[in-house]
């Protein structure tokens, strides 16, 4: 099996702590606040938050429900370390057999974050992520960390 990796950065004005705590503990209550399209999420596996717990995500794209299934692989809330893996369901793409994230916040010059992930396509095979599979996904990413951190802005007191 073959692993596509690929790193990203971007950065926040929130702090490190406040930053992980709505886009790693409270992301479940916050995200179906702040994307129209999430419908719900569900323990399949685990506590929600320990390593080991999977989540069956469901989001309505186009009208039509899609899931993917988020299983927690390291939480390091002193380092704001949070590892998972996408591992399966219909909104995985077809190439993939499974996409695992390593996302790590530290603190910036600023009192804010600088958010760093590295991401780790795990293939089927000989096959290979589409362009669109690879910018959609990474819009999708994108879209979530600076909806969740709008969130945080726009409520001083979270």
């Amino acid at each position: 099996m073959a692993v596509l990796t690929f790193t990203d950065e971007t950065t926040s004005t929130v702090a490190p702590a406040k930053l992980f705590k709505a886009l790693v503990l409270d992301v479940d209550t916050i995200v179906p606040k702040v994307i129209p399209v999430f419908k719900s999420v569900e323990i399949v596996e685990g506590n929600g938050i320990a390593v080991g717990t999977v989540k069956k995500i469901t989001i309505n794209e186009g009208g039509e429900d899609k899931y993917v299934l988020h299983k927690i692989d390291a939480i390091d809330e002193a380092n704001f370390v949070y590892n998972y893996s996408v591992i399966g369901g219909d909104g995985l793409p077809d190439a993939a057999e499974k996409i695992s994230f390593e996302s790590k916040l530290i603190a910036g010059s600023d009192g804010g974050s600088i958010a760093k992930l590295t991401i780790h396509f795990h293939l089927k095979g000989d096959a290979k992520p589409t362009e669109a599979e690879l910018k959609e996904g990474k819009e999708k990413g994108d879209g979530l960390f600076k909806a969740v951190e709008g969130y945080v802005l726009a409520n001083p007191d979270y």
